[in-house]
C-alpha cells in the first residue's frame, strides 16, 4: 500500500471507512514526514499538534484527512501572520469560513504554511519565516503565493491544503510542483476570515493530489456566506456527480498566439500533446488566437498591487521598513498608480468578463499553460520581474473570475513539473473538474514524487 501521507483524500477516505487505515496513523505518518522534510523545504511556519481526533465529526465528507492551511487564513487560537512582521504575534479568536467548513466535515488541522509576504508575490521566498523550496529541486521556487500549501501536498506533509489566489497563487505553485490546484468562480468560496491582498480579484481553493480530491474539497468549502460581500447567493453543483463521465463531444478551445507563444518550448509541446490526449479522449479541439488576453493580464497586473496597496495603505505609511524589499516596492508602485489608470483597468475588467463570456458560448472549455516556464532558481531571479512572468496565464482568470484548474501535464529535460490549466464559464466548475479527471485517467503525471521524497 502507498505510505499513509502519500495517499490521496479518496483513497484515505475509503481506507478510514473501512477499517484498514486508522485516523491516528494517517495523521502520525504526515507528523513524521513534517518532522523529516520541512526543515529542508519550509513548508510550515506552523505546526499544530493534530486536533483532538475525538474533536472531529466521525462522519464527515473529510473526517480524519490531514489538511494544511496557508498562514493567510485565520485559525483559531493559533497565531497567524499572513507571512508578514505585523501580524507575528496575531492569535485568531475565530476561523476563517473555509477552515470552519473543513473542520466540521473533519477534517484535521496540520499547521499553518508558509505564503509570500502579504501573498503579493510567487516565490514564497519570504524575509521573515524564510524560504520555501521547492521539493523537485530545492534550489528552486516553488511558485505562491500559496508555495507553502503546494509543497505541504508534494511532498506528503499533507493529504490537502487550502491555498489562495489573486493573480495565479495556487495555479502557479501547483503547476511548479506537480500537484492539482483549483481557483473557483469569484464568490463561490467565501473569503471571510482571510487577509485580502485585492477585495475584487481575491479567491480560495483547494490543492491536492488529484483531481477528484479537489472536487472534494471544494464541495466542503464552497457555499454562500451571507455575512461575506464577496460571496455570491448561487446554488452548489454536485462535483463529484458527473466527474467520471467523461469529455466527449466537448468543444474545447487549444490556446495560441503570440500571447501564449511567448513561453519556454518544452511548455508548449507539453500542452500540445494534452490537446491530443483530450481529442482522443473525444473531444473537438479548435485551435484560438487568444492574444486578447495580454489586456486582462496587465489589467490585473495593475489592480493586484493597488488593491494591495489600499488595504494595507496605514502600515505602507507608518512603517513601511517592515515589508520585504519586493513587496514594499510592489505597494508603492500600486500607490503611486492615478485614479485614471485604475479605473481603465476596471473597464477592461468589465469588458474581459464579457468578452469570455461569449467566448463561452461558442467553448466549453479553453486550454492553456498555467505557467510559461517551469520553476525559476531561488538565487539570482527578481521577485517582480517573476510575479509578472509567471502570472502570465493565469492572471486573466482573476481579473473576469472564472474557474481555473492546474493539473500536471509533463516534465522538462531537466525534471521540472509542467502545467495545464483548464479554464471555463463562472460556475462551471463541475465541467473543468471533469475534464481534468478524464486527462488525469489518461496519463500518470499526477503519480510521480519529488526524487527527495
Amino acid at each position: 500500500m502507498t505510505e499513509p501521507n502519500f495517499l490521496t483524500v479518496h483513497e484515505a477516505v475509503r481506507l478510514l471507512k473501512n477499517g484498514k487505515l486508522s485516523p491516528h496513523s494517517l495523521t502520525e505518518a504526515c507528523s513524521r514526514q513534517i518532522e523529516r522534510v520541512n526543515p529542508s523545504l519550509n513548508a510550515f511556519v506552523t505546526v499544530t499538534p493534530p486536533t483532538a481526533l475525538s474533536d472531529r465529526p466521525s462522519a464527515g465528507q473529510l473526517a480524519g484527512i490531514p489538511i494544511a492551511v496557508k498562514d493567510l487564513f485565520e485559525t483559531k487560537d493559533v497565531r497567524t501572520t499572513a507571512g508578514s512582521l505585523f501580524f507575528k504575534d496575531y492569535v485568531p479568536t475565530e476561523d476563517a469560513v473555509a477552515v470552519q467548513k473543513l473542520k466540521d466535515a473533519g477534517a484535521v488541522i496540520m499547521g499553518k504554511t508558509n505564503t509570500h509576504e502579504i501573498a503579493l508575490g510567487v516565490t514564497t521566498s519570504n524575509p521573515h519565516y524564510g524560504i520555501t523550496r521547492n521539493p523537485w529541486d530545492i534550489t528552486r521556487i516553488p511558485g505562491g503565493s500559496s508555495g507553502g500549501s503546494t509543497v505541504a501536498v508534494a511532498a506528503g506533509m499533507s493529504l490537502a491544503a487550502l491555498g489562495s489566489d489573486t493573480g495565479g497563487s495556487i495555479r502557479i505553485p501547483a503547476s511548479l510542483c506537480s500537484v492539482v490546484g483549483l481557483k473557483p468562480t469569484f464568490g463561490r468560496v467565501s473569503v471571510r476570515g482571510v487577509f485580502p491582498l485585492s477585495w475584487n480579484l481575491d479567491h480560495v481553493g483547494p490543492l491536492t493530489r488529484s483531481v477528484k480530491d479537489a472536487a472534494l474539497i471544494l464541495q466542503v468549502i464552497a457555499g454562500y456566506d451571507a455575512e461575506d460581500p464577496f460571496c455570491v447567493n448561487q446554488p452548489v453543483d454536485n462535483y463529484l456527480a458527473q466527474i467520471e463521465d467523461g469529455i466527449k463531444g466537448l468543444r474545447i478551445a487549444l490556446a495560441v498566439g503570440n500571447f501564449i507563444e511567448d513561453a519556454d518550448i518544452e511548455v508548449l509541446e507539453a500542452v500540445q500533446q494534452a490537446g491530443k490526449v483530450f481529442e482522443k479522449l473525444g473531444a473537438k479541439i479548435e485551435i484560438v488566437d487568444v492574444s486578447f488576453l495580454r489586456q486582462a493580464a496587465q489589467a490585473n497586473g495593475l489592480m493586484t498591487p493597488a488593491d494591495g496597496a489600499a488595504y494595507h495603505r496605514d502600515r505602507l505609511t507608518d512603517a513601511p521598513e517592515k515589508f520585504g524589499a519586493d513587496v514594499r516596492l510592489r505597494l508603492e508602485t500600486g500607490r503611486n498608480f492615478t485614479s485614471t489608470e485604475y479605473i481603465l483597468a476596471r473597464r477592461t475588467q468589465t469588458e474581459m468578463k464579457r468578452r469570455m463570456e461569449i467566448f463561452f458560448e461558442q467553448y466549453d472549455l479553453l486550454i492553456l499553460p498555467s505557467t510559461p516556464i517551469t520553476a525559476p532558481l531561488i538565487e539570482g531571479n527578481d521577485a517582480v520581474e517573476q510575479a509578472r512572468r509567471l502570472t502570465r496565464f493565469t492572471s486573466p482568470f482573476n481579473l473576469t473570475g472564472l474557474p481555473a484548474l492546474s493539473i500536471p501535464c509533463g516534465f522538462s529535460n531537466d525534471g521540472l513539473p509542467i502545467g495545464l490549466q483548464i479554464v471555463s464559464r463562472a460556475w462551471n466548475e463541475a465541467s473543468v473538474l471533469r475534464a481534468g479527471a478524464a486527462y488525469e485517467r489518461e496519463t500518470d503525471w499526477h503519480t510521480r514524487r519529488p526524487p527527495m521524497i
